[in-house]
Formats: structure tokens, C-alpha cells, sequence
């Protein structure tokens, strides 16, 4: 069997995404660059390989139950297995007080946010199963700590997002234990206020800088933990 790790990342065709599939690209990773539009998408990949990452684009939105299973269908007949798989893809709604909840705002966050990542991961363990040490990352936000929203000075969260966040974390917790013989390792990463399209770009923080700890996970050994919370400086309480 080819060596050469496959990794999946959803929502890569700018952002956080695109800078963990370029990371991974320097790492001698194959990158399928998972684009809800495939033009953004084949434009993404274009740009990677320009730059000597070796990228493929995959027509994928994952709120689309067809689109993904088309998507697992294609890496099976074309690499028979995948390595990691990065669940990014993310939207940002519900901005004002938990009083003011909009429940379709609140749906609308699920959908991408939780329900999404359920359908992928649950798509794609079939192939992750055949990796001989398969690595699944959540991109999660310290926005979903429920410790740090509990903290007195923390202000009102966008409970949205915030909460999608949080449910993303338990699953994290869940599938790592469901997996742990397995040898798949399931992790959440917090990549911190990055300047993306998700914040309308007011983030402090380069894309690029977020993305290390999404690929410092991705890449784990043998000896690295299951089931933890992380950002660049460490555990991340849940």
C-alpha cells in the first residue's frame, strides 16, 4: 500500500481550510480539497499545486447528504482509503442574545456545524477504517467552551455558533471513544480569531497561524492523545 497519506478537508477552498490543505500539502500529504462549489474549488487546488501542493479538488457540500456520499464513493474508487479527515466547514449565525434566539438561525448553525460533521465523519469511516492510523479533526472555537462562556467576564455568547460549537465537542468526545480501538484518533482544535470570511475578516490572527494546530493534530503519532480540546498552547477546557 502507497505510504502517502489522503486527507479530506471540508470548507477548504479559502480560509482556515485552504491553509490546513496547504500545510498538510508541505507535509507530503495528498490533499482532496472538499469545495461546496466545485468552480472554488478546482480554483483552490490550481492555486496548491502551483505551489507544489499536491491537491485535487472534491465537488462537496456537506449540509447534502447526495454530495456526500458521492464524495466518499469518488476517494474509495479513486485512493481506496483515507488517512484524515478534517471537518471545517463552518458558518458563523445568531449574533444577538440568547433572548433573542432566532431558531432558524439556531437550525441553520446545526446544520453545518453539527449535523454535518455527523454525516461526513459517519460517510467516510469506511475508508478511515482501512488507514493503518486514521486521524479525524473537529475545527471547533474556544467560543464553544462552556467553562469559558460560564466565566463572569466572558460577556453573552452568540449562543448560535457558540452552541453548535459546544455540540461539535461532544461529538468529538464520543466518537474518540467509540473509536479508541480502532487506532483513530478523534480531536477538536480551536485555531483562534483568524482574519476569515467567516468574521468578515476582522480577526486578528492569519489563517495560516489557525491552521497549524488543525495540522499538528492531523498529523499525530502513535503516542498522541484521543478525545482532547486543543489550541496552539494546549488543552482547551471544555
Amino acid at each position: 500500500m502507497d505510504d502517502t497519506k489522503i486527507a479530506l478537508v471540508t470548507g477548504a477552498n479559502k480560509g482556515i481550510g485552504f491553509e490546513v490543505a496547504r500545510l498538510l500539502g508541505r507535509e507530503g500529504v495528498t490533499v482532496l480539497l472538499g469545495a461546496r462549489d466545485a468552480g472554488r474549488g478546482a480554483e483552490a487546488a490550481g492555486r496548491l499545486r502551483a505551489d507544489g501542493v499536491p491537491a485535487t479538488p472534491v465537488h462537496l457540500d456537506v449540509t447534502d447528504p447526495a454530495s456526500v456520499t458521492e464524495a466518499a464513493r469518488r476517494i474509495e474508487d479513486e485512493h481506496g482509503r483515507l488517512d484524515i479527515l478534517v471537518n471545517n466547514a463552518g458558518i458563523m449565525t445568531g449574533w444577538g442574545r440568547p433572548s433573542e434566539l432566532s431558531v432558524d438561525d439556531l437550525r441553520q448553525a446545526y446544520e453545518t456545524n453539527v449535523f454535518a460533521v455527523v454525516s461526513v465523519t459517519n460517510a467516510m469511516l469506511p475508508l478511515l477504517r482501512r488507514s493503518s492510523a486514521a486521524r479525524i479533526v473537529n475545527v471547533s472555537s474556544s467560543m464553544g467552551s462552556l467553562t469559558r462562556i460560564a466565566a463572569p467576564d466572558s460577556g453573552i455568547p452568540m449562543m448560535s455558533y457558540s452552541s453548535s460549537k459546544s455540540a461539535m465537542n461532544g461529538l468529538t468526545v464520543a466518537y474518540a471513544a467509540e473509536l479508541r480501538d480502532a487506532d483513530i484518533k478523534v480531536n477538536s482544535a480551536d485555531p483562534g480569531y483568524c482574519a476569515t470570511d467567516l468574521n468578515h475578516r476582522t480577526g486578528p490572527r492569519d489563517p495560516a497561524e489557525g491552521a497549524a494546530v488543525v495540522v499538528r493534530l492531523a498529523l499525530l503519532d502513535e503516542h498522541g492523545a484521543s478525545g482532547e480540546f486543543r489550541d496552539e498552547h494546549g488543552p482547551v477546557p471544555w
